[in-house]
């Protein structure tokens, strides 16, 4: 009976530190104790001080600057409860108390777009018009053609297209590399989105391109040369020994510069497999799963763009954008512990904040854009689900084939980046005696 006890109890304090690593990750190594010392009486202070400032001591006459100043008030003092009660996530760096602002950042973001989900399309366009002024003189017909006189291949014409967006696009999957680092799952997504492209043209003129824009400058170009640098940079990553020193540990300036700045580096880089050869079909299933709301999430970006007439290189496209990238780091973190950890039963509170976001963007687009989906032609979008499920699970299987009897775990590192322990390893260890430059 005791036995018995006790296995259960080591069991559940295994599955609640598997979910607390990723949840909520302590910080092991503390440096400066000042900076994670708890200050809620402080914070305190400091926000009253602020809100009487503000209610008192500004003008009042005008009714924008006091909405906006009402609204700007409600988020500060949201995001000091989100530093104060919200988890911090998986990572740590460079402070736990910015993982916990996003989190808290991502929760406003959802409740925004509950909220514009209950009103209708005319609300929704009046708020972006105080928002912004300058979008009543836009339209969606304005944004840039990219499938004109396909037949006109030259370089001069290649060239036009490399531009703002094309850096953005190249970016984009280098960012998305670091997130996944299995190349055979990437390019399958990347494959898989000209087919998504395809599949939604009818809606979405912008998904119109030339087959050499499509082919050369987005899947070779772009999404390929972002995909070799994004590995790249987590097989470096992988191959380095993360052994901190206090920052006042060390008494050279220099070394003082260069320790605070490598704050803002990850604490630890592990490698990751998504998939191996004794791997169930539930993480294949969730996998497959991840790569279809991968798709979904790329095209709520398009379409919110199309149903409410924003130009492409608007700030609100850009803000979102970048405000997305962050949220989906520890979100993918999270899905992948879950996944792959046996003893992690639930998932990430990012995640599954992140998941209601992109549900609700889509349902969003749906209602709002009731009109533009009345042209749907639904052969197209019962081809999509159809293409999406079989390629998500032969790529997914074909990988665990490959991983099982095709490649040794050495030379598989370009499929799964794996820590070469051979390598020379590289310390963030300073020189204690050496002299201020």
């Amino acid at each position: 009976m005791e036995k018995n006890a006790k296995s259960n109890s080591n069991s559940a304090r295994a599955r609640f530190d598997s979910f607390n690593t990723i949840n909520e990750k302590p910080v092991d190594d503390i440096s400066l104790e000042f900076f994670y010392t708890p200050h809620s009486i402080s914070a305190l202070a400091f926000a009253i001080a602020i809100v009487i400032y503000s209610a008192f001591v500004r003008d009042t006459d005008n009714v924008e600057n006091n909405i906006w100043a009402g609204m700007l008030c409600c988020i500060f003092f949201f995001l000091i409860i989100s530093v104060l009660a919200f988890p911090n996530g998986p990572f740590i760096r460079p402070h736990p108390a910015i993982w916990r602002m996003v989190f808290g950042m991502s929760v406003l973001y959802l409740l925004g777009c509950l909220f514009l989900l209950f009103q209708n399309y005319e609300t929704v366009k009046n708020i972006l018009y105080w928002f912004d002024p300058t979008l009543k003189e836009f339209h969606i017909d304005m944004d840039k053609e990219y499938g004109v006189n396909c037949s006109d291949v030259t370089l001069e014409r290649i060239w036009s297209h490399v531009d703002v967006f094309a850096l953005g696009h190249y970016l984009g999957w280098m960012f998305k590399a670091i997130l996944m680092r299995h190349m055979g799952i990437l390019w399958a997504i990347s494959f898989m989105w000209e087919i998504t492209e395809i599949a939604f043209a009818h809606l979405l003129p912008n998904f119109i391109e030339c087959w050499w824009d499509a082919l050369i400058l987005d899947v070779l170009i772009c999404n390929g040369f972002g995909i070799w640098c994004g590995l790249k940079i987590c097989q470096i990553l992988e191959m380095r020994e993360y052994k901190w020193v206090s920052i006042r540990d060390i008494h050279s300036t220099t070394g003082k510069i260069k320790r605070a700045v490598l704050q803002f580096t990850p604490e630890s880089f592990t490698s990751v497999r998504w998939l191996d050869p004794k791997c169930s079909y539930m993480r294949i299933f969730a996998l497959c799963q991840l790569v279809l709301f991968w798709q979904i999430s790329e095209l709520n970006t398009f379409f919110l763009k199309h149903v409410f007439e924003l130009p492409a290189s608007h700030l609100l496209v850009t803000a979102r954008l970048i405000f997305i990238g962050v949220v989906v780091a520890p979100s993918v973190r999270q899905y992948y512990s879950y996944v792959t950890d046996t003893t992690c039963k639930r998932v990430g509170t990012q995640c599954w904040v992140y998941g209601c976001i992109m549900v609700s963007e889509a349902l969003i687009c749906i209602k709002h854009g009731r009109e533009l989906f009345e042209r749907t032609q639904a052969i197209n979008i019962v081809v999509w689900l159809i293409v999406q499920m079989l390629i998500s699970v032969l790529c997914v299987i074909g990988c665990v084939v490959w991983n099982k009897y095709g490649l040794t775990r050495e030379n598989s590192r370009d499929l799964s980046p794996i820590k070469n322990t051979s390598s020379p390893k590289v310390t963030f260890e300073s020189n204690h005696n050496s002299k201020d430059d």
